[in-house]
């Protein structure tokens, strides 16, 4: 009996285009576009910080001659691009009563099936890019398994920054509009020759919910269209003195059902939006022999039957790492006056 995965149409080009292809139900990041993909042709980025300003450098073979710098203070930092396969497997009964020798139905129907796989495989690859980035977002990317992958702090030489909100009490007279403004002259003062259009700040719903219950922020809206700020779920954008403020609830499930959270309850993580190239993800190609040396992809697919011929085989793969090379424009936020 002909083996319906030997079609064409479960290659390995047509199962990378496919899943690449399929909807990413988890992209709050990619939505923003704040995360510029630069995909590679190797397994490592070279960057070079130059008198405070980044460039990318492209890696090269050996013996190949190398990039020429200007003059000035220079550090040249390497990252390894991470690897991350995941593999699945199609078993017979899945396609039990649907083998029609040289029937375009049946391929119909086993791609179906094909994709069904495909679709959670890309889901499980999207949400830990997403939490890749989230990490990258913060200054620390972190493993599902929550250990360090890059510190950028460390790598960078830089401290992080903080600045507390003392927004529990609503009453207690803070002034948000000035820490709201000490945390964009903060990120401007290190712009360093970058731009930006804008202060962008995922906040835990702990912190929004003070944050738009404070006296100070109520009292700003409540003649602005009759109080419709103060009536309306506002938690997809909330624009007070210059910073966006955004909720985000977003968890994932982590190896032994550990959840972790990307934003924590009572914390909020600012960053400067229109940038130019403060925020990168690298891709770098797939292990197989015909990806080598090639432009990477997001995500590649391929598929092999089973020993005795017990079921397909299916293994995807992603090869990224979300980077901000400007971790001074980082900034956390904490609520203060608990």
């Amino acid at each position: 009996m002909q083996n319906i995965f030997e079609n064409p149409a479960f290659s390995m080009s047509a199962l990378t285009a496919a899943i690449n292809l399929l909807p990413n139900n988890y992209d709050r990041l990619g939505a923003m576009g704040l995360f510029v993909d630069k995909p590679q042709r190797f397994r490592s980025v070279i960057v070079e910080e130059q008198n405070g300003v980044l460039t990318l450098l492209p890696t090269m073979p050996p013996g190949s001659p190398g990039t020429v710098g200007v003059r000035g203070k220079r550090k040249v930092r390497s990252f390894t691009i991470p690897h991350i396969p995941h593999d699945d497997v199609i078993l017979p009964e899945e396609v039990q009563g649907i083998r029609a020798f040289g029937s375009e139905t049946e391929l119909q129907t086993v791609a179906g099936v094909m994709a069904q796989h495909l679709q959670t495989m890309r889901n499980k690859h999207a949400i830990t890019l997403e939490h890749l980035r989230f990490g990258a977002l913060k200054g620390q990317i972190l493993d599902a398994d929550g250990s360090v992958i890059y510190d950028l702090y460390n790598e960078f030489e830089i401290t992080p920054k903080t600045f507390t909100f003392d927004i529990a009490d609503p009453g207690n007279g803070f002034d948000v509009k000035k820490a709201c403004l000490d945390v964009i002259r903060y990120v401007e003062d290190n712009l360093q020759g970058e731009r930006m259009t804008g202060l962008h700040a995922f906040v835990g719903e702990d912190f929004f919910d003070a944050l738009t219950g404070h006296d100070e922020v109520k009292a700003a809206y409540d003649r602005w269209q009759d109080g419709q700020a103060l009536r309306t779920d506002m938690r997809a954008g909330f624009t007070f003195a210059g910073i966006t403020f955004e909720e985000h609830r977003g968890r994932a499930v982590a190896p032994g059902n550990a959840v972790r959270r990307f934003i924590e309850p009572d914390e909020g993580h600012a960053f400067p939006l229109g940038t130019m190239d403060t925020f990168a993800t690298y891709y770098a190609p797939a292990d197989f022999n015909e990806t080598a040396n090639t432009v990477a992809l997001p995500l590649y697919a391929k598929q092999e039957p089973r020993k005795f011929d017990r079921g397909t085989d299916l293994h995807t793969q992603s090869n990224p790492l979300p980077l901000c090379h400007r971790p001074a424009l980082l900034v956390k936020l904490v609520m203060g006056g608990v």
